[in-house]
C-alpha cells in the first residue's frame, strides 16, 4: 500500500532540489501532484513528464507564491483540476546572505516576502478548500537556521523563524477542522546548488554533523510523506528537525 495513495498534493518551487525531491517521492508514494516553478519552464515540463511516467497525475503551475493574486488564483486552479487538495508543501525559498552591516534593505524585504509572506499567502487561499472538505495537511519548510540562528543570514533565519511561529498559530485555529499545519527544519541538504561549492568546506560541514553525512532531498521528502500520510492524523504543530543531528 502506497502512504498517500489518491492524495492530491501542491508542492512550491519544485522544479529542482528539495522541491523536486518531495514532488517525486511523493508520486512515488501516490499522490497527484500540482506544483509551481517561477522560471525554468523546460525543468517543469520535464518533471511532469518523469511524475506523470510514476502512473499519477501531474501538473506544473508558473506561479509567485510571494504574490497574494497569484497563490488565490493558483489554488483556484488546482481545485478545479485536481477536484480536492489534500496536502499543502510550502517550499519555495530563497537566501540572500550578508553581515547585518552590509545587508540592503532590498535584501531584506525580498527574502521575508519569498520565504514567509508566500505561506500566508498560500496558506489562506488553500484553507478555504480544506475547511469545506474538513481536512488537510499543510507542512512549512522551515531550516535549522530558522530555529537557531546563524551569522550572516538574519533575513532569512527571521523568515525560517517566522513561518515556525506562524504554523504553530495555524495549527491553533485549524485543528478542530482536522486541518494539520506542521514544519520541516532540514540541516545542510545536498543540492545542486551546495555542488557548486568547494568540496572542502562542504566536507568540513559534513564532519560536524553526528551522521557524518549532508542530507538528501530524498531524506527531507520522507518526512514530507509521513506528515502528509495518515501516519502522522495527530500530529499538529510541531517542528520536525531533519539535520542528522546537527541541533542535538
Amino acid at each position: 500500500m502506497k502512504l498517500l495513495e489518491g492524495k492530491n498534493a501542491i508542492i512550491t518551487g519544485a522544479s529542482r532540489g528539495i522541491g523536486k525531491g518531495i514532488a517525486t517521492v511523493f508520486a512515488q508514494q501516490g499522490a497527484n501532484v500540482a506544483f509551481t516553478y517561477s522560471s525554468s519552464v523546460e525543468a517543469a515540463n520535464e518533471l511532469e513528464k518523469e511524475l506523470s511516467a510514476l502512473g499519477i497525475k501531474a501538473k506544473g503551475y508558473k506561479s509567485n507564491a510571494a504574490n497574494f493574486e497569484e497563490a488565490q488564483q493558483l489554488i483556484t486552479d488546482v481545485a478545479k483540476d485536481f477536484d480536492s487538495i489534500d496536502i499543502l508543501v510550502n517550499n519555495a525559498g530563497i537566501t540572500k546572505d550578508n553581515l547585518l552591516m552590509r545587508m540592503s534593505e532590498e535584501d531584506f524585504d525580498k527574502v521575508i516576502d519569498i520565504n514567509l509572506k508566500s505561506i500566508f499567502n498560500m496558506t489562506k487561499a488553500v484553507q478555504r478548500t480544506m475547511l469545506k472538505q474538513r481536512k488537510g495537511s499543510i507542512i512549512n519548510m522551515s531550516s535549522v537556521v530558522g530555529v537557531k540562528g546563524n551569522a550572516g543570514q538574519a533575513n532569512y533565519a527571521a523568515s525560517k523563524a517566522g513561518m515556525i511561529g506562524f504554523s504553530k498559530s495555524i495549527a491553533l485555529e485549524l485543528g478542530s477542522r482536522n486541518i494539520r499545519t506542521n514544519v520541516i527544519a532540514p540541516g545542510f541538504i545536498e543540492t545542486e546548488m551546495t555542488a557548486k561549492l568547494d568540496e572542502k568546506t562542504v566536507d568540513g560541514w559534513r564532519q560536524a554533523i553526528p551522521l557524518k553525512r549532508g542530507g538528501t532531498p530524498e531524506d527531507i521528502a520522507n518526512a514530507c510523506v509521513f506528515l502528509g500520510s495518515d501516519l502522522s492524523n495527530y500530529i499538529t504543530g510541531q517542528v520536525l528537525n531533519v539535520d542528522g543531528g546537527m541541533l542535538t
